[in-house]
């Protein structure tokens, strides 16, 4: 991705260019505000597009909307991004786009109306367009969508001198940035990669073969991002050659582009977690709804069968009152409990440090750990009922419910995540509903299970 304009987060600060520019808008003052937007860069723009009210929102779009640069559709949400594109010209912004990298723009193309992307296409050049094209046929999250067609390869027998002066003959041919050179053979398979800074510290007459990483880690087109994302991180990488099929290098991946994706998989993780499939802080109140209603009638199925096995024990709970003022206190527990195992496992899972290797022994931990503080709060819940209701066995009981709870909640919290994991199901979305399930319906069914035996 391109940052043609510098960044200075001081005189950029979100709060005050909404402030300002509303100010400027609401007085019809257009010239201060295209001075004000001249120096600001691209993602400073859509977060400032971001927070405007609507009304002004769409007055900055029509302000702008000759000089509007693609490349401020890649920081939006995609909500507001569809919103932007509807109001803008489509042969314009095709126009505008020549300077966009083309990840940025199968990106931005990906998202259109299909009547769009066509108007959108046939206005570009034809190289472009066939670049386009092609990265569309990839698959989405894909390696292939993420891949920059610019790079910087060079015949594998070359010294470091015939580099230089190839790269200095070429400069309009290079990409704006780039941090390493793959060496390629004869049929454009990569067979090392010399760090830029290696080959500018290194003397004209030394072979590149001689001064290439000891491992040159190629990633094949259709690898998922969440994987490319993970041997960025694990080696270490700023750049990676992407191969097709034949091996043959058609693309590279920058690690400007891998944040954005680490960015992407937290948020998505996050909101899964939380029964929400995407952000739609921008969307319609009706489409909202949508969106969420499905993920809440699950909530209320699995409520249901909670309160079924309450009602089981009604005549327990009829005698004995207090049994439904501390029951909550059990099933409350668990779900916390498990929730911190599953949050954990999730991430494990996402980063990979939780294998079917290692699985055994992460799942004997949690589960002690479970146990562990299943006592240490059975001990506390237990003195305070018994304080409170005068009654040791009631106290008794409670504790070995919140014990047998707990460890369940720690065993679940990482075998759920698991599972779902090895049937190809995304943990983050499915797992916290499960676990909230299991946890409060043995809570409820240990602690008035074992009253109605003991105390009733």
């Amino acid at each position: 991705m391109n940052d043609k304009k510098n960044i200075n987060t001081n005189n950029f600060s979100s709060k005050e260019s909404v402030n300002l520019v509303t100010d400027y808008l609401n007085n019809y003052q257009n010239s201060k505000v295209l001075n004000y937007l001249q120096d600001m860069h691209n993602a400073d723009i859509a977060d400032l597009l971001q927070n405007l009210d609507p009304v002004l929102r769409l007055s900055l779009i029509n302000l702008i909307s000759s000089k509007f640069d693609p490349e401020i559709l890649t920081y939006l949400n995609d909500s507001l991004r569809d919103e932007v594109v509807e109001t803008l010209d489509i042969k314009q912004l095709a126009t505008n786009a020549k300077t966009l990298d083309i990840d940025d723009a199968v990106d931005l193309v990906e998202d259109l109306e299909e009547t769009d992307q066509n108007t959108f296409l046939e206005n570009l050049e034809e190289k472009d367009r066939s670049l386009i094209q092609e990265g569309l046929n990839y698959p989405e999250d894909s390696a292939g969508r993420l891949m920059q067609r610019k790079y910087v390869s060079i015949d594998e027998n070359w010294n470091v001198g015939q580099t230089i002066d190839y790269l200095r003959k070429n400069t309009k041919e290079l990409p704006d940035d780039f941090y390493d050179i793959f060496l390629i053979d004869i049929n454009n398979r990569v067979t090392g990669i010399v760090p830029l800074g290696r080959l500018m510290s290194s003397n004209r007459d030394v072979d590149l073969k001689i001064i290439i990483n000891k491992e040159t880690r190629v990633i094949d087109v259709n690898t998922d991002q969440e994987d490319v994302a993970y041997l960025f991180s694990k080696y270490g990488l700023v750049s990676a050659a992407v191969v097709d099929n034949e091996e043959k290098l058609i693309g590279s991946i920058t690690v400007d582009d891998v944040v954005e994706v680490i960015e992407e998989e937290r948020e998505e993780d996050i909101l899964k977690l939380g029964g929400v499939g995407q952000t739609d802080i921008y969307n319609a109140i009706i489409d909202t709804t949508k969106s969420r209603f499905s993920w809440l009638l699950v909530n209320l199925l699995t409520a249901v069968i909670a309160s079924i096995v309450i009602g089981f024990f009604e005549a327990s709970i009829e005698k004995v009152v207090a049994l439904a003022i501390l029951m909550p206190i059990v099933a409350s527990m668990g779900g916390n409990a498990g929730t911190q195992t599953l949050t954990v496992a999730v991430r494990a899972l996402a980063v990979k440090e939780l294998t079917t290797s290692n699985a055994l022994k992460i799942i004997t931990k949690e589960t002690f750990i479970g146990g562990i503080n299943g006592v240490i709060f059975a001990i506390i819940i237990s003195l305070v009922s018994i304080y409170w209701f005068e009654e040791l066995m009631l106290g008794i009981i409670i504790g070995l419910a919140m014990v047998l709870n707990l460890i369940v909640a720690g065993f679940a919290g990482i075998i759920i995540p698991l599972t779902l994991d090895k049937l190809e199901i995304d943990p983050a979305l499915a797992s916290g509903v499960i676990l909230t399930t299991i946890t409060d319906v043995f809570g409820f069914l240990s602690f008035l299970g074992l009253a109605t035996l003991f105390l009733i």
